[in-house]
């Protein structure tokens, strides 16, 4: 039996709570946050034994030998490193930590002390990515990625956490680095970062708050990201994230040698695009290939909805699986610490750039209100 415990038991936790208990063999032992009244809730609606107010008697008492942390990401450093010292494998909730040295830092103790770390990117291990990444590996690319694009929008139309944040000086996502960016950009860049070669490539970013935050007053969020990505190695990329595009996305298009790839995983599709057809073939078997594949894809979503085999967390069901069988089968690791540490560094230099006085200027035919900053 997996002894599992919860650090932090807001709304993410109850996402976790209910994957984690789709999972064989698995006990969720004890849930924790300081607010005790928020840790004895969740133990109520999930039907768990023990609720704690305090870390360290949590991991001493309830004894649980993976933690997913799912506090705000200023505290998973500290949260970690007590987990760690514990003995405990943990899964952490996006973003991983605040800057690439906390991360290495997670990871070396980690490895010292042969346990296993991991981050909730779960929209990497949906139905669409696995089947990406098998044609990937398959060869249907004809060789490394060309070009990558990732684009991760977010709608100000969800209730709950917009609300929360645009309503709140004091909200946590207002004190992190890259404020809103930082809590949710690093789902599409792990997308990006997946088919990156190199550890240090460079980045070019464009932030600016849209027009609909400035229209309520609110000047101190970016909420809209154009970022370029260089590694080096021949590949270039680009993340896009936006609160205004509609309908809004998460889309990865990978383009490659010979043929490419349109991963859609709020459609949850993968389009393959192969090769040119000479004449005005072109303009008849492409997008007849193409309609057929997009409606294949309906006919599979609905057989598995049919029988109850489709939902829209599988991903992090299949990650938390992944990540329980490393720690105890001794399995690969879902997502390798080089493309964590790399997500890191991107996300650092990100900001560093958002936020760098000496390279703040206008672009042509822009406000003042618009930040814009390129190396």
């Amino acid at each position: 039996m997996i002894r599992v415990g919860i650090i932090g038991c807001g709304r993410i936790a109850d996402q976790h709570a209910i994957e984690i208990q789709k999972i064989p063999a698995c006990e969720i032992v004890g849930a924790c946050d300081r607010e005790e009244l928020m840790a004895r809730q969740m133990c109520e609606r999930f039907g768990v034994k023990k609720y704690f107010s305090d870390v360290a008697e949590f991991l001493d008492v309830a004894r649980p030998s993976i933690v997913h942390i799912t506090t705000p990401p200023q505290s998973h450093f500290e949260i970690g490193k007590i987990c760690l010292g514990a003995g405990c494998n943990v899964m952490f909730e996006k973003p991983f930590a605040l800057n690439t040295k906390e991360v290495e830092e997670l990871i070396r103790i980690a490895n010292s002390r042969d346990l296993k770390i991991t981050v909730d990117h779960n929209a990497q291990f949906s139905s669409a990515a696995l089947e990406m990444r098998n044609l990937v590996r398959s060869g249907f690319l004809g060789g490394p990625p060309v070009h990558v694009e990732s684009i991760w929008c977010y709608s100000y139309g969800d209730p709950g956490y917009a609300k929360a944040l645009l309503g709140d000086s004091n909200h946590w996502v207002r004190n992190l680095p890259g404020k809103m960016l930082h809590n949710i950009i690093s789902h599409g860049i792990s997308k990006v970062a997946e088919f990156l070669r190199d550890s240090s490539p460079q980045v070019l970013a464009y932030g600016f708050t849209s027009s609909l935050l400035k229209g309520i007053g609110e000047e101190e969020i970016l909420d809209e990201l154009r970022t370029i990505i260089y590694d080096n190695c021949s590949t270039t990329a680009y993340f896009t994230f936006s609160t205004q595009i509609s309908p809004p996305t998460h889309q990865l298009r990978i383009y490659g040698p010979r043929n490419s790839l349109i991963v859609d995983d709020l459609h949850q599709t993968v389009i393959k695009i192969p090769g040119n057809y000479k004449s005005y073939l072109n303009h008849f078997i492409p997008p007849l290939l193409e309609a057929k594949q997009y409606f294949g894809n309906a006919l599979r979503h609905l057989r598995k909805f049919v029988k109850r085999d489709w939902y829209f967390e599988a991903g992090r069901k299949y990650l938390i699986e992944r990540f329980y069988r490393s720690v105890t089968r001794g399995e690969p690791l879902p997502i390798p610490y080089g493309e964590l540490i790399l997500v890191s560094k991107i996300m650092d230099d990100i900001f560093r750039l958002l936020n760098s006085q000496n390279q703040n200027r206008t672009l042509p035919g822009k406000s003042d209100d618009c930040a814009g900053y390129l190396n």
